[in-house]
C-alpha cells in the first residue's frame, strides 16, 4: 500500500482534532451544570410556570454572565471562554432542542421608496407594487423585478428624474444617467444596506440569551435565515427580529390645543357626507370651519369656528367615530382619542385621506400607542389603544431628535417609584438636543414629549423641568425582561432596513426532547444490527468492518463540531443513512475479495486485488453521491441543508475509513502471518456461482414498471398530492388537545373562524393534530400570524370547553390540557422559491449524473440508461407517494424532507447502478469471446451479493429509523424505503436493460498485458 506512512499520519492528526472536540466538551459541561445549580436555587421559592420561568431566566443569565471568562486553557496554545467553546461544539436544532427559526426578507420596497425620497410618481409607485405581486412567483431579486415592471408601463419617465428627489444620490446620478446604471446603484446600495441590517440583527440576537443561534445571509435573495434554539418565548422573538428599533422623540399636540378637537369633529362631518350619511347630530356651530396655520412651523394658530356646544354627539355616528372615540377630556392630555385593534388600521386609513388630513397641522403626524390602554385600578387590559398626534420637523416627516443619538442603554427600576424603566445616555450631540427640546416644553406650560419606538408612542411623559446631561428614561408599565428586551435593541441599534418573516417555524422543548431519544434510539438499534449482520456474514473482516464504523462516527461528529455545523432531525437521518452507506465501501471491497479467493488466490494477495479491483466502482459510487449532496446543500434551506452537510460529511469520511483506514488494520493483521476471514460457516457460498438470465426478463419488468408508473400518472392528476405548507405556503400547527374529537368535526368547526376549511390530519399521537390553514397567508400585515393563533385559540377552545389563555395554549412551556406542540409558517414567496429550488435541484442532479456517467464510461447509452433509471425511481416514489396518501396511517406529504429523500434516492441508486456498469465495463475487456448478453448477465450475477448486502444493510437503518423515528421523520423514513427498494430493482431491470437495448458495439476497456493473469482467476472462478 502506497503512501502508509502519510495516512497514517493523517489518521493521527485526524484522531489529536476529533479527541479535541470532544474534550471541549468537559468544561462546557461544567458551566452548564453549575447554571443549573444557580437556576435551581433562584427558582427555588416558586412553583408551577413561574419556577420555570425564574429557572429559564435565571440559566440564561448567569450563562450570559460567564460567556466572556475564561473555563478552559490549553498550555502554551490557547486559552478559551465559554463562548468560544460552545461555538467548537455541535449545535442541536429546533426539532431536536425546541425553539425557533425564521427566513426574514428586506422590504426592498420600501427601502426603494426611501431612496427615491419618498417619491409620489405614480408609474412609480405602480412599479413597486407589481414587483411585490411578482415576487411571489419568481427567484429574481427585487431590484431586478422593479426595473422589469417599471419598463413594462412604459411611461416615457427615467428612473434617473425619480431618485434625483433624493439629494443624497445626486454626487451618483444625473439627467443624463441611463436607467441601466442606475438600477446597477440601486442594487448596489441595496445590498449595502441588507449586509449591514445583516451584521446589526447579528449583534442584536447576541444579546436575546440564546446559546448557539445561528443567523445566515442568502444576499441574492435578500433573505435572512435565523435560528434560535431554546427559545421558548416565540413573542419575544418575534419583536427582537422584526423591530427595526427606530427611535425617536417628538413634541406632541394636546386635545386641548387650540382647535384639534374641532377639526375630528368637521373630519367625522366630512366622512358622513361623503359617504351620503346624513347629519342628525346636535352640534352647534358658529359658521363652516376653516383652519388657519403657521406658514413656517404648520402649527394651528387660528380658526373661524369655535365649538359652542356638543349635545348628543353620537346620537347618529359617522365612518369616524364609529371606530374612533374622541378624548372628552378624561384621557391623558396627549390622547387624542382610542380605537379597538381591529380597527386601527381603518381610523388611520380616514385620518391620512388628503380632504381629511388638511384638517390638521401641516406637521402633525398620528401615531398609535405601543400597548393597550388599562383600566387604571386592576390594570386589566381594555383592549383598546390611544391615538397620539405629533409634531414633525418643519417640511419633513421627521422627528426632531433620533435614535442614532444613544450611546447606551439599561433597565432597572424607577428610584422613586419602583416601575421598571429604560435608561438611556445620549451622545453630546442628542443631549444638547434633548435639552433644548426638554427646556421649550418645560416653559410652555409643562408639556408632553413623546417617545415612539417602530412608530408607536412608548411613552408620553410630561416635561417638569428642562433635562440635561443626556441622561432620560423610558417608561410604560415594562416587565423587566420587556425593559432589557427594549434596552438591548436601542443600544445595537436601528436595523437600516425593516424585515418581515416570510417564514417560521416553532418547536416545544418537550417535542425536541422526544426527537433526541427517538433517533438516538434509531442509531444504536440501526448499528447494532449492521454490526452483527457484518460478524455473522464476513467473519473477521466484518470486526474491521466494525472498527471503522466506530472511527467513521466519531470522526463525523468530531467534523461536525469543528465545522460549528448545526444537527437536526434531518441531520441525525443523514448520520444514520450515512451508516448503512459506510457498509457500502467495505461490502464492494469484501465481496471482491471473496471472488478472487474463490479463485484460488492467497488471503495477502486476493486482500491487495480486492482493494484494486474496487477503487473505481467505490469512487464512482460516491461521487456521484457527493453531486447529490452537493446540490441539496445549495438548493436547501435550514434543516434540509444541514441534512446534506452531515452527507457529505459522512461520505468523504466513510471512504476514508472503508478504504484507507481498513487497508491499514488488514494490512497490520494480515503482516503478522495470521489470516483474515471474509466468510463464516453459513455465508461461504452465499450468491456464489449464480447463473440468472436477468435481461431475458427485462421485459417482464418493464411491464411491471409502466404499469406502476401508469397508475402513479393517473393518480397525480386526479388525487394529486398532499402537498405540505413548503409547497402551498400557509401557517401548520400541531396542536395536542385534551379530550377525543373526530379530525371532521375539528375541521368543520375550525372554518367559523379560519374563514375557509382548514386540513385537519390526525398525528400518530393520541388526541394530537396538524392543522393547517391558508388564512391570512397573503395579508401584508405584521400582526397576521397574531391573528391566526388567536382565531385558532378561539375555535379549539369553543369546540374543545377549555378556557386555556392565548399565553398558555401557544407557550412551548405548556406541556398539558389543550396546547400548540409545534408551528410553522410559509409565506406565498418562500414556498414558490421552495418549489422552484425543488425542481431545479432534482433537474440539475440528473444532468450532472448524465455528464459525470458518459465522462467516466464514454458512451451516452450508459449515461441515458443511468438517467432513465433514476427517472423511473423518482417517479414510482412519486406514485406510492400520490397511490396511498390518506390511506396509510402516517404523513405522505411532499415537503422539504420529502425532496431531500427523492435526491438522497437519486444519489444512493445511481450507486447500485454505477457498481453494475463498472463490472460490465471490465468484463467486456476480459471475456471478449462472448457474446454481449452472457457478459452484461455476467456482471449483474457477480455483483448481485453487493447490491444485495448494501441494500440491505441501508434499508436496516431506515427501517428501523422508520419504525422509532417518530411522527415528524416517517414521510422521510418511507420514501427513502421505497427508494431504496425501487434503486435496488431498477440498477438490474430498468438501467442495465436499456444500456443493451440502445447499444450494438458494447466495448470494455483495452487490456494491458499485466492483466492476463487477472484474466484467467476472473475466468477461473467463473468456470
Amino acid at each position: 500500500m502506497q503512501g502508509k506512512g502519510l495516512i497514517k499520519l493523517f489518521l493521527v492528526l485526524l484522531i489529536i482534532v476529533t479527541a479535541v472536540q470532544f474534550l471541549y466538551m468537559v468544561p462546557t459541561n461544567r458551566v452548564e451544570a453549575n447554571a443549573r445549580d444557580h437556576a435551581e436555587a433562584i427558582s427555588a421559592g416558586f412553583d408551577g410556570d413561574e419556577k420555570a420561568f425564574r429557572f429559564k431566566e435565571a440559566q440564561t443569565a448567569y450563562l450570559d454572565s460567564i460567556s466572556d471568562e475564561k473555563v478552559f486553557s490549553i498550555p502554551l496554545i490557547q486559552d478559551y471562554t465559554y463562548e468560544e467553546l460552545k461555538r467548537n461544539q455541535i449545535a442541536l436544532g429546533l426539532d431536536l432542542k425546541g425553539g425557533m427559526s425564521a427566513v426574514l426578507q428586506v422590504k426592498v420596497k420600501k427601502l426603494l421608496y426611501a431612496l427615491s425620497g419618498e417619491n409620489k410618481d405614480e408609474s412609480f409607485n405602480l412599479a413597486l407594487d407589481n414587483a411585490v405581486l411578482a415576487q411571489q412567483n419568481s427567484q429574481s431579486d427585487f431590484v431586478a423585478l422593479f426595473f422589469q415592471e417599471f419598463a413594462k408601463l412604459n411611461s416615457g419617465k427615467k428612473l434617473s428624474k425619480i431618485f434625483l428627489k433624493n439629494p443624497s444620490l445626486r454626487d451618483e446620478i444625473n439627467i443624463e444617467t441611463t436607467d441601466g446604471e442606475v438600477i446597477r446603484l440601486l442594487r448596489s446600495k441595496v445590498d449595502e444596506t441588507v449586509q449591514n441590517t445583516f451584521e446589526r440583527l447579528k449583534k442584536r440576537i447576541d444579546k436575546v440569551g440564546v446559546v448557539q443561534p445561528n443567523v445566515t445571509l442568502d444576499p441574492s435573495r435578500d433573505l435572512i435565515l435565523v435560528e434560535l434554539p431554546g427559545m421558548d418565548n416565540f413573542k419575544r422573538a418575534e419583536k427582537f427580529l422584526k423591530a427595526s428599533a427606530k427611535l425617536e422623540f417628538w413634541d406632541a399636540y394636546e386635545i386641548s390645543d387650540q382647535g384639534i378637537a374641532a377639526s375630528f369633529l368637521e373630519a367625522e362631518r366630512r366622512l358622513k357626507a361623503e359617504s351620503g350619511q346624513e347629519e342628525t347630530t346636535q352640534t352647534v356651530m358658529d359658521t363652516v370651519y376653516v383652519p388657519v396655520f403657521d406658514s413656517i412651523t404648520g402649527d394651528l394658530i387660528d380658526s373661524t369656528m369655535e365649538i359652542q356646544e356638543i349635545q348628543d354627539f353620537q346620537a347618529n355616528l359617522g365612518p369616524l367615530f364609529s371606530k374612533f372615540t374622541l378624548n372628552p377630556g378624561n384621557l391623558w392630555r396627549p390622547v387624542m382619542g382610542i380605537a379597538n385593534e381591529e380597527d386601527k388600521e381603518a381610523v388611520m386609513n380616514m385620518l391620512n385621506e388628503p380632504n381629511i388630513k388638511a384638517l390638521f397641522p401641516s406637521n402633525s403626524k398620528f401615531l398609535w400607542g405601543a400597548k393597550e390602554s388599562e383600566d387604571p385600578e386592576t390594570k386589566e387590559g381594555l383592549g383598546t389603544y390611544e391615538l397620539y398626534m405629533v409634531k414633525t420637523l418643519p417640511g419633513t416627516r421627521s422627528a426632531p431628535i433620533e435614535g442614532d443619538v444613544i450611546k447606551e442603554a439599561s433597565q432597572g427600576p424607577d428610584p422613586t417609584t419602583g416601575e421598571i424603566q429604560v435608561t438611556l445616555l445620549m451622545k453630546p450631540d442628542g443631549a444638547r438636543k434633548w435639552a433644548e427640546m426638554t427646556t421649550r416644553a418645560s416653559n410652555q406650560g409643562n408639556r408632553i414629549v413623546a417617545i415612539a419606538l417602530d412608530d408607536e408612542v412608548v411613552s408620553a411623559p410630561r416635561v417638569q423641568n428642562p433635562i440635561t446631561g443626556g441622561n432620560t428614561a423610558i417608561s410604560g408599565d415594562f416587565t423587566t425582561r420587556e425593559a432589557m428586551d427594549l434596552a438591548q435593541i436601542l443600544e445595537v441599534g436601528k436595523l437600516p432596513a425593516e424585515l418581515k418573516i416570510i417564514q417560521s417555524n416553532t418547536v416545544g422543548p418537550s417535542l425536541g426532547q422526544k426527537n433526541i431519544n427517538s433517533s438516538m434510539w434509531s442509531m444504536l438499534v440501526g448499528f447494532g444490527l449492521v454490526l452483527l449482520f457484518m460478524i455473522f456474514y464476513y467473519g473477521g473482516s466484518g470486526i474491521v468492518s466494525i472498527i471503522a464504523l466506530f472511527a467513521n462516527m466519531l470522526f463525523i461528529f468530531g467534523a461536525l463540531a469543528s465545522f460549528g455545523t448545526v444537527l437536526t432531525l434531518p441531520g441525525f437521518a443523514g448520520i444514520i443513512l450515512t451508516i448503512g452507506m459506510a457498509v457500502d465501501a467495505n461490502v464492494i471491497i469484501y465481496e471482491r475479495v471473496r471472488e478472487e479467493l474463490r479463485a484460488g488466490k492467497s488471503n495477502l494477495a486476493a486482500i491487495s486485488d480486492g482493494f484494486k479491483n474496487s477503487y473505481s466502482a467505490i469512487i464512482d459510487a460516491n461521487v456521484t453521491t457527493l453531486l447529490v449532496a452537493g446540490i441539496l446543500a445549495y438548493y436547501g434551506l435550514g434543516p434540509i441543508k444541514g441534512f446534506a452537510v452531515v452527507l457529505i460529511i459522512g461520505v468523504v469520511s466513510s471512504l476514508f475509513t472503508a478504504v484507507l483506514l481498513t487497508r491499514l488494520i488488514m494490512e497490520w493483521w494480515t503482516g503478522k502471518g495470521r489470516e483474515l476471514t471474509f466468510w463464516t460457516g453459513m455465508s461461504k457460498n452465499s450468491f456464489a456461482n449464480l447463473n440468472i438470465d436477468w435481461l431475458g426478463k427485462r421485459k417482464i419488468a418493464y411491464v411491471i414498471s409502466g404499469l406502476i408508473i401508469v397508475a402513479g400518472l393517473a393518480s397525480m392528476f386526479t388525487r394529486g398530492f398532499d402537498l405540505g405548507v413548503d409547497f402551498k405556503g400557509g401557517y401548520s400547527y400541531t396542536v395536542e388537545l385534551d379530550k377525543d374529537i373526530d379530525a371532521d368535526e375539528l375541521r368543520t368547526g375550525l372554518t367559523e373562524y379560519l374563514e375557509t376549511s382548514p386540513v385537519v390530519k390526525a398525528v400518530n399521537t393520541t388526541n394530537t393534530y396538524q392543522i393547517v390553514t391558508d388564512y391570512l397567508i397573503d395579508s401584508a400585515d405584521d400582526e397576521a400570524s397574531e391573528k391566526v393563533i388567536s382565531q385558532l385559540h378561539k375555535g379549539i377552545t369553543a369546540l374543545t370547553g377549555s378556557s386555556i389563555s392565548l399565553e398558555k395554549f401557544r407557550s412551548p412551556e405548556t406541556t398539558s390540557g389543550v396546547h400548540v406542540v409545534s408551528s410553522s409558517k410559509v409565506g406565498p414567496t418562500i414556498a414558490d422559491d421552495i418549489k422552484t429550488s425543488s425542481y431545479w435541484a432534482g433537474g440539475l442532479a440528473l444532468i450532472l449524473i448524465f455528464l459525470y456517467i458518459f465522462l467516466r464510461f464514454n458512451k451516452w447509452q450508459y449515461s441515458l440508461g443511468a438517467v432513465a433509471a433514476l427517472l423511473h425511481d423518482s417517479l414510482i416514489v412519486l406514485s406510492i407517494f400520490s397511490l396511498l396518501w390518506g390511506i396509510v396511517p402516517w404523513t405522505m406529504e411532499i415537503d422539504q424532507p420529502f425532496i431531500a429523500a427523492i435526491l438522497t434516492v437519486i444519489g444512493y441508486s445511481i450507486n447500485d447502478t454505477v457498481v453494475v456498469f463498472d463490472r460490465i465495463r471490465e468484463d467486456l475487456g476480459i471475456y471478449t469471446n462472448k457474446s454481449k448478453d452472457e457478459v452484461i448477465n455476467g456482471a449483474v450475477n457477480s455483483t448481485f451479493s453487493r447490491t444485495i448486502i448494501t441494500s440491505f444493510t441501508t434499508l436496516l437503518m431506515v427501517a428501523i429509523l422508520f419504525v422509532f423515528g417518530g411522527t415528524s421523520i416517517k414521510g422521510f423514513a418511507f420514501a427513502l424505503l421505497i427508494g431504496i427498494l425501487v434503486g435496488t430493482y431498477s440498477s438490474i431491470f430498468v438501467a442495465t436493460p436499456i444500456v443493451r437495448d440502445l447499444t450494438d458495439d458494447l466495448k470494455g476497456r483495452a487490456k494491458s498485458k499485466a492483466s492476463d493473469k487477472k484474466t484467467f482467476t476472473r475466468a477461473k472462478s467463473n468456470a
